[in-house]
C-alpha cells in the first residue's frame, strides 16, 4: 500500500532500526518502546490487521509467529516475553498493517487491559 507507514519502512523509504528479517517478515525496534525490548514484527505482504489475516497464507502467518520467537531468542528474553497484536480502533491499532509487538526485558504486569 503506497500510503502505509509500515509498507514504506519495509521498502526502505523510511528508516528503521532493523532487528530481524527473512523473505516473509520484517522486524524493527519500536520508536516509542513500552518495555526495554520492544520490537514490531510485520509481514512484508500488506494486510490491515489480524482480522484481515485471510489475506495471508498459513505459511506467511506462521512466519510472523516464528519471527516473534526468533526475535525473543535473539534479544535474550530467556525469562519470557509478551506478544501483542492490536486489532481495530477499539484496540488502539495505530497503523493499519498487521503487526505483532514483542515485549520483554522486564517482569510484565498481570493485567492485559
Amino acid at each position: 500500500m503506497s500510503d502505509c507507514l509500515f509498507c514504506k519502512i519495509i521498502a526502505g523509504e523510511i528508516p528503521s532500526a532493523k532487528a530481524y528479517e527473512n523473505d516473509q517478515v520484517y522486524a524493527f525496534r519500536d520508536i516509542a518502546p513500552m518495555a526495554p525490548t520492544h520490537v514490531l514484527v510485520v509481514p512484508k505482504k500488506h494486510v490491515p490487521s489480524l482480522a484481515g489475516a485471510d489475506g495471508l497464507t498459513d505459511a506467511e502467518l506462521a512466519a510472523c509467529l516464528r519471527a516473534c520467537a526468533a526475535v525473543a531468542a535473539q534479544e535474550g528474553l530467556e525469562g519470557g516475553f509478551r506478544v501483542v497484536s492490536n486489532c481495530g480502533d477499539d484496540a488502539c491499532q495505530s497503523v493499519k498493517h498487521l503487526h505483532f509487538h514483542v515485549l520483554g526485558g522486564r517482569k510484565m504486569t498481570e493485567g492485559m487491559a
